[in-house]
């Protein structure tokens, strides 16, 4: 038989399910004109959108393997192009031995997220929608999860487009308006233009504003817990986890490497890291523990300094203590976890110290009996900036936060501009243009390179 994909030489296929073994996995192909393709794995034409059984040949007629072929035919397909779904079973070599049948007859290996480029180059997808695939699928809460999903369907490229919707309006009506300069001002009030725009600066507010909080959703914060040895970190680790995922014992020392945790607040992802204790010593592996203690503290979006409470108690603060805080790195948000409260007979509480050396809160636990320890998840989502939005927030990425920003800072611009109509029509213009960003309406190639390169192969 003819190659099938000789005609088509743009023919992608890759193995959809993750690596290992399983009850079922999928190769997947995308192209133009499979129906042959199709014939040529399992002997005859599959009907379009029908699950069809059948044997998966080599090019000797041999089976390879056995299952459910298939058919999208384009459009009406995740690509746009038809696709072809080859589900086989799971094991490692019978999914390589069909991608390489798949090969074979003239596919090529699918780059990482060409799928679901193809999809959006296709219009089957804008670009937030796109994003929002690999968003559900590195999802690391259920909170993330759902907002992936919303974004998927749609919402949040609705928002964007009906502030573009908007402003294009807007822009309209001032750029008709430059065409009769002696009636500027009183048309302009007449079609209350200011008050629209401060309506448009009000939804890229709101919108920014639940982008933030999805942006918190989708990475969290990297939480490093930095002290002497023996002040209670794993201890305090253990309680934000919930079980003892550290070992805790009396011995200086104990913790020797940094030990990771992620743990879930209001639905936001915090990677705890519990590291070695802070001190001069001449043991080469706790040596080497402390030294990377203070790459993760240069790596960490918030410090916990935690110190024991009998010295905080008495004001007393210890040559080492001091030498650890002056090295801390300026501009990362600390907060002072005064613990061991049990021993020093203190109460739990939240202080505000403008004078303390190790940051402006102090927040007095007992790690060991879990006292204080919401005011440390509380103090977390502060700093976090979270508030509740319900089922509205927005799972950003840093280049939405980035689109929404400037847009925001072009309509700012524009009321500013307001006795000068060309400039007041080019920031409205400068605006659209930065919110197109997101949708993929206004993106560079290099960058759509960048942002599917990150996806999984075979999606």
């Amino acid at each position: 038989m003819q190659n099938p994909a000789a005609r088509t030489p743009d023919v992608i296929a890759a193995i959809a399910t993750a690596p290992g073994r399983g009850g079922i996995g999928v190769v997947r192909v995308s192209g133009a004109s499979l129906s042959e393709f199709a014939a040529a794995l399992c002997g005859r034409v599959p009907q379009p959108r029908r699950a069809m059984f059948s044997a998966f040949v080599d090019a000797a007629g041999e089976a390879i393997d056995e299952g459910i072929l298939l058919h999208f035919p384009a459009p009406a397909s995740f690509t746009g192009e038809d696709v072809l779904e080859l589900q086989g079973h799971g094991g490692p070599v019978v999914m390589q031995m069909l991608l390489a049948r798949c090969l074979e007859l003239g596919a090529r290996l699918a780059e990482p997220g060409e799928f679901t480029r193809r999809a959006f180059l296709n219009g089957k997808l804008d670009l937030a929608q796109a994003e929002s695939v690999a968003d559900l699928i590195e999802a690391s809460t259920a909170a993330a999860a759902r907002s992936a999903v919303r974004s998927l369907s749609g919402r949040f490229s609705e928002e964007i487009h009906r502030i573009v919707d908007a402003l294009i309006d807007l822009r309209m009506l001032v750029e008709a308006t430059l065409d009769f300069p002696e009636e500027e001002i009183e048309f302009l009030e007449r079609a209350r233009a200011m008050p629209r725009l401060e309506e448009i600066r009000d939804k890229l507010e709101s919108v920014l504003d639940r982008a933030r909080q999805g942006a918190l959703l989708r990475s969290g914060l990297n939480v490093v817990l930095v002290g002497e040895p023996n002040v209670g970190k794993s201890s305090l680790l253990n309680q934000l986890a919930g079980e003892d995922r550290a070992i805790v014992t009396d011995i200086a020392g104990t913790t020797r490497d940094a030990l990771r945790e992620t743990i879930q607040i209001e639905g936001i992802p915090l990677h705890i890291i519990d590291t070695a204790g802070l001190r001069e010593t001449a043991d080469t592996v706790e040596r080497i523990g402390i030294e990377r203690t203070w790459r993760e503290i240069e790596r960490a979006d918030v410090i916990l300094r935690l110190v024991d409470a009998s010295a905080a108690a008495t004001d007393t603060t210890p040559e080492a203590s001091e030498s650890i805080d002056a090295r801390l790195p300026r501009g990362v948000e600390r907060i002072t976890v005064v613990n061991k409260i049990d021993l020093a007979g203190l109460a739990a509480g939240r202080i505000e110290e403008p004078g303390e050396p190790g940051g402006r809160i102090r927040l007095q636990v007992s790690a060991k009996r879990g006292t204080g320890i919401d005011l440390v998840r509380a103090e977390l989502l502060r700093i976090a900036g979270w508030h509740a939005h319900g089922e509205d927030v927005i799972l950003a990425r840093e280049r939405h936060l980035h689109a929404l920003r400037a847009a925001l800072a072009h309509v700012e611009s524009a009321a500013a501009q307001s006795a000068a109509l060309e400039l007041f029509a080019e920031e409205l213009r400068l605006a659209q243009e930065s919110l197109g960003e997101i949708t993929g309406e206004f993106t560079a190639d290099d960058l759509l390179g960048v942002i599917f390169s990150r996806f999984c192969i075979g999606k």
